[in-house]
């Protein structure tokens, strides 16, 4: 039922959290070409082509968090968490990736899409980068204003 407790998680958001959740990392991701997202696991992946970039990790091995977790270059994590320790963590299993708390933390969505645009650009192939840099704003983009 939406909105109700999810049974067994520690983190204590609902169904309708994670749905909240799950709807802005979609309208993140639609930004960037190529991304999909599928449910795997009890999770939600996002891919480029066959490649994940990012999970919205629901209660990950029990955890107990609603987190994000997003492919990114060696380094990113240790200065993310030495700049913020609550938001960031580092997620288990996998090697250069950032944690992302999602519901303890007020997630700050614009590092967020920054942090996912950043995984894009590490997965997308160079003509597809060169495509989106030439119609999009940004540090990359000829757009800029």
């Amino acid at each position: 039922m939406p909105g109700s407790r999810l049974l067994g998680v520690a983190g204590g958001w609902t169904d309708a959290d994670v749905e909240r959740v799950r709807g802005r990392l979609a309208e993140l991701v639609a930004e960037l070409p190529g991304v999909v997202d599928e449910d795997s696991f009890g999770h939600v992946g996002f891919l480029v082509g066959r490649k994940r970039i990012a999970w919205l990790l629901i209660d990950h091995h029990g955890d107990g968090r609603l987190a994000l977790c997003v492919k990114a270059p060696p380094g990113e994590l240790e200065t993310l968490m030495a700049a913020d320790p609550a938001r960031y963590f580092r997620p288990a299993y996998v090697t250069s990736w950032v944690g992302v708390e999602l519901f303890e933390v007020e997630p700050d969505w614009a590092e967020i899409g920054a942090l996912l645009e950043q995984a894009w650009r590490m997965t997308a192939g160079k003509r597809a980068v060169a495509a989106y840099d030439a119609t999009h704003p940004g540090p990359g983009g000829t757009g800029r204003p």
